[in-house]
């Protein structure tokens, strides 16, 4: 069997459940650091998928998480930072696995690229080296074979210019912004309405941090447009979930979500029910597929979550073993 192969041909839950077993078993043999966070818990034979151990996702600050050895070659995504923060790193051995993952999962939630003009308001990002998000971004814009597409920075009326030509041609028009980027646009009542804008999450310290339900009236006002939707997607994962008009996050067939008590990080909370987030994916095969995130959230089924905060680092109890 091809664990690479397999990813993404999953039909059911068995199926899901069956591969993600192999994935552990494959990445407690290969992934030093998680497997010596595992002993540490005494948990290296769980037989079911529930049993398997989220790796927390500080330790992407400050090891190597990595199956093997990791090759001078190696893709090296970062994750966004503010000054003096320590910078998250994911070592992509096979960058094809990451390719096919955003790609599925973009066309299922969101679209065909070859239909679209996909443009890009991501300035912080593109200050920083090795961003996940801008790989992505940077080939669907490729995929979409139009001179329309492009990273446009600070420039909204070039936003709108790109816009209103894509509209003309009878292209779908989709929208890849940072929050204090799409809210520029916003204050200067940009008529953006048959536009898919996708909020890519922060104000970076740009702005004031809003709520999630604030940031998304304001842009629905300022935009004219219906609903704003969402990617979740952070540089320790290689998939993404998207939220649409329901405004909750739906996830692709190899993405499964769960929400871990926040007082007991090892008990898993009912449907419905505020806990901390974690995220198998499976394309995450060379680095580590169990991840226990610094966000929370509620589950309404293993592929539909909402995201409602993060963490005080005073609140992470348990699942720190390795951290300090």
């Amino acid at each position: 069997m091809n664990l690479a192969n397999d990813i993404f041909s999953i039909k059911s839950d068995k199926e899901f459940s069956d591969l993600a077993l192999m994935v552990f078993n494959y990445q407690y043999e290969n992934n030093k650091v998680y497997k010596s966070y595992v002993d540490l818990l005494k948990r290296p034979f769980p037989k079911t998928v529930e049993e398997i151990p989220f790796l927390p996702i500080e330790l992407f600050k400050t090891q190597t998480i990595i199956c093997g050895t990791k090759p001078d070659d190696c893709l090296e995504f970062l994750s966004s930072a503010t000054t003096g923060s320590i910078r998250s790193k994911h070592f992509v051995l096979d960058p094809k696995i990451y390719e096919t993952s955003f790609l599925l999962a973009y066309k299922k939630f969101i679209g065909n690229p070859e239909d679209q003009v996909i443009l890009a308001l991501l300035p912080n990002y593109l200050e920083q080296d090795n961003s996940s998000l801008v790989y992505m971004v940077d080939q669907l814009i490729e995929l979409s074979k139009n001179p329309l597409s492009s990273f446009v920075l600070n420039q909204p009326e070039e936003v709108k210019k790109s816009y209103d030509c894509a509209i003309q041609q009878g292209k779908k028009v989709v929208i890849f912004g940072v929050s204090y980027a799409l809210l520029d646009l916003a204050e200067k009542q940009t008529n953006l309405s048959e536009a898919t804008i996708i909020e890519t999450g922060g104000m970076k310290g740009r702005r004031k941090e809003l709520t999630k339900l604030e940031l998304h009236l304001e842009l629905m006002k300022g935009l004219n447009v219906k609903f704003i939707s969402s990617e979740y997607g952070m540089t320790e994962l290689l998939s993404q979930a998207y939220s649409l008009s329901d405004g909750k996050f739906h996830a692709p067939a190899w993405m499964k979500i769960s929400c871990r008590d926040i007082n007991d990080p090892f008990s898993i909370t009912p449907f419905g029910k505020t806990g901390g987030i974690n995220v198998i994916d499976l394309a995450n095969l060379y680095s580590c597929s169990f991840i226990a995130t610094q966000d929370l959230g509620k589950c309404y089924d293993s592929q539909t979550f909402e995201v409602l905060g993060r963490f005080d680092q005073s609140d992470i109890r348990g699942c720190n073993l390795m951290v300090e």
